[in-house]
C-alpha cells in the first residue's frame, strides 16, 4: 500500500475554466514554502550552487547515482506511461518518496539544478491535449535536464519544445506545485516556471530563487532594496549632532529577516552579492555552506498557531555543489556533518544506478586529542 498524506490534507485543487490545473490550494499549504537557493559565484568564473530542502512530511531522501544510458521513462496523462529516454550524462543528487528521480542534483558537466515548491502560482498543461512524446510530469523536469544537457542554453533550447503536465503524484496524492533553478558551470541560471500551462523561461543575474511568487516579481521586489552593502553606513549628522551606527553590518540594515519567501530571496541576494568571493574547491564550498546556514529552519520555528495539526516544514537535508570540480555535498537535519559524493569516482558507464541512504548521526562525533 503506498502511503499517503493525511486525509485532512487531502483538499481538492481550483482549475481554471480552460481546464488547466492552475494550482489555487494545495493539498498541504505548509508543507514546502520554505526552500531557498542560490548560486554563489566563484573567483575562477564558475559557481557554486546551494539549496535547503524544507517538507512537511518526511521526505526519506537518498542520495542517487544515474549512470550514464541508462533507460529513464515520466508518467503520461491519466497515470499512463509517458516519454522514455537513456540519460546521456551521469548524474548525482537526491532523490523524495523512493522514487527514481531527482529533486536536487548536479550532472558529470557540472550542471545543477532543484526542484522547489511554488504553491498557488503553478499552472501546469492538460495532459491529454499535449503530444506524450514531450510532456513530463512536475517531478521528472529536472531528471530529464540533468540526463540530457550540459548547459544552461542547451536547457533554454529543448524545453522550448517541452510541456509539463497536470498529474497527482501517487505518494502524494495531489499534484505537487513546483518550479525549476537550473545553473551551469560557466555561472550562468535560469528559472522555469509553470504558469497557466506554459513554460516561462527567466534569465536568473543573481542566481537566487525561492518559492511564490513568481520570480519576476522577486526581481521588481528587490528594486525596494537598493542599498544592501558589505561597508557599514555612514554616520548621519543632525543639527551638529552625530548618529554612527551601533556595531558593525549596518551596510545591510533594513534587510528582511522573517522566513517567508520574498525575504528570503531579498536576504539570499545580499548574502550572495556581500561575501568575498573564493575560488572553486573546498574554500569556496565552506563559504557556501555559512550563507547556507542562514536559512535552516528547525522544527517548530513555524507554525499556524491553529489545531490543524498540519505537518508543518523544516529543513530535512541542505546540499551544496561544487559545479567546476564535480563535486557534491549533503547535510541533514539530524546530521549537520557534510558529506560528499565525487560524481568522477563513479563508474559513470554502469549498468545499474545507486543508492545511499542517509542514516542521521544525531549524537555529535568526539574531538580527538593528540596522545
Amino acid at each position: 500500500m503506498k502511503p499517503r498524506l493525511p486525509h485532512f490534507l487531502e483538499r481538492k485543487f481550483v482549475k481554471s475554466a480552460t481546464a488547466l490545473a492552475v494550482i489555487a490550494a494545495v493539498s498541504a499549504p505548509y508543507a514546502a514554502a520554505a526552500c531557498t537557493s542560490f548560486l554563489l559565484q566563484t573567483t575562477d568564473g564558475s559557481g557554486i550552487y546551494a539549496r535547503t530542502m524544507e517538507f512537511g512530511i518526511e521526505l526519506k531522501s537518498n542520495a542517487l547515482v544515474i549512470p550514464r544510458t541508462y533507460t529513464l521513462h515520466t508518467t503520461g496523462a491519466d497515470g499512463k506511461p509517458g516519454m522514455n529516454w537513456k540519460s546521456k550524462y551521469a548524474a548525482i543528487g537526491m532523490n523524495a518518496l523512493g522514487e527514481t528521480t531527482l529533486v536536487d542534483g548536479m550532472n558529470e558537466k557540472g550542471l545543477a539544478g532543484g526542484v522547489l515548491y511554488f504553491p498557488e502560482f503553478a499552472g501546469y498543461a492538460d495532459g491529454s491535449k499535449t503530444d506524450a512524446a514531450k510532456s513530463l510530469a512536475p517531478w521528472d523536469v529536472l531528471s530529464w535536464v540533468l540526463t540530457n544537457f550540459a548547459t544552461v542554453e542547451e536547457v533554454k533550447t529543448a524545453i522550448a519544445d517541452m510541456s509539463v503536465i497536470n498529474l497527482v503524484q501517487p505518494q502524494m496524492g495531489f499534484v505537487p506545485p513546483l518550479h525549476y533553478t537550473i545553473h551551469d558551470a560557466s555561472g550562468a541560471s535560469i528559472v522555469i516556471e509553470p504558469v497557466d500551462g506554459k513554460l516561462k523561461i527567466y534569465d536568473n543575474p543573481v542566481g537566487v530563487m525561492t518559492n511564490s511568487p513568481s520570480f519576476d516579481w522577486h526581481m521588481t521586489n528587490l528594486r525596494n532594496y537598493l542599498k544592501m552593502s558589505a561597508l557599514n553606513a555612514d554616520p548621519l549628522k543632525i543639527n551638529g549632532t552625530t548618529f554612527s551606527p551601533l556595531g558593525q553590518g549596518s551596510g545591510l540594515v533594513g534587510i528582511p529577516g522573517d522566513s517567508t519567501p520574498p525575504s528570503r530571496f531579498v536576504r539570499a541576494v545580499a548574502y550572495t552579492q556581500t561575501v568575498a568571493k573564493q575560488p572553486s574547491g573546498a574554500e569556496g564550498v565552506r563559504l557556501t555552506e555559512h550563507i547556507l546556514n542562514n536559512f535552516d529552519i528547525p522544527k517548530g520555528w513555524i507554525q499556524t498557531g491553529d489545531d490543524s495539526k498540519v505537518p508543518l516544514e523544516f529543513t530535512q537535508w541542505s546540499t551544496i555543489a561544487d559545479l567546476k570540480n564535480q563535486k557534491y555535498y549533503v547535510k541533514m537535519y539530524d546530521d549537520q556533518v557534510l558529506r560528499g559524493i565525487d560524481i568522477k569516482s563513479f563508474d559513470l558507464n554502469a549498468k545499474e544506478l545507486k543508492k545511499a541512504p542517509l542514516s542521521p548521526q544525531i549524537t555529535p562525533p568526539a574531538v580527538e586529542f593528540a596522545k
